[in-house]
């Protein structure tokens, strides 16, 4: 049963992965190309549209928490690498367990209160103040969507590492 959840999470994950890391490129492109097409339309006209340096900081948000869980996997986030050195493999599989079921807890604790935010900025109808309208709720919904992604990255390696304590560190 165990490693039947491991091995459809996995999949769920790569999957997720893929995309955001392809989203994540298409943002940072856009990103790019604003703040150049900003100076473009500066240089040649005198003036400019001020929503081409609005939008970056406004993309900024869906840059960074879909990534939170990506960047875990593959031990990108920030971590501390001295304890382990003075730890043996099972106290390291126990370690990572709990490090993983800590990344879980939190998650699920954000993905909650980001939830949360959301639904008030929704109700509360407000619009960023751009030239091109955009919802205050859609650039907290980066957050919960983020949250939730960490979560299932944690949860996966979280069972990895108990599939990998019950395996005696084999896996």
């Amino acid at each position: 049963m165990l490693r039947a959840a491991l091995a459809g999470l996995g999949h769920v994950n790569r999957l997720l992965e893929r995309v955001i890391y392809a989203l994540a490129a298409l943002i940072v492109a856009v990103m790019v190309l604003a703040l150049a097409f900003s100076a473009l339309t500066r240089f040649v006209s005198g003036t400019g549209y001020d929503w081409f340096i609005e939008l970056p900081p406004v993309l900024s948000c869906w840059l960074v928490f879909p990534l939170l869980g990506p960047l875990l996997k593959a031990g990108q986030h920030i971590k501390v690498d001295i304890l382990p050195v003075f730890l043996s493999i099972r106290q390291r599989g126990v370690l990572s367990l709990f490090i993983h079921i800590t990344a879980l807890a939190s998650a699920l604790v954000f993905l909650r209160a980001g939830l949360d935010a959301t639904q008030l900025y929704m109700m509360l109808g407000q619009m960023m103040e751009l030239e091109i309208e955009i919802p205050i709720w859609w650039m907290y919904l980066a957050f919960p969507t983020g949250f939730a992604v960490l979560a299932l990255f944690a949860a996966e390696m979280a069972l990895r590492d108990v599939q990998q304590l019950i395996n005696g560190g084999e896996e």
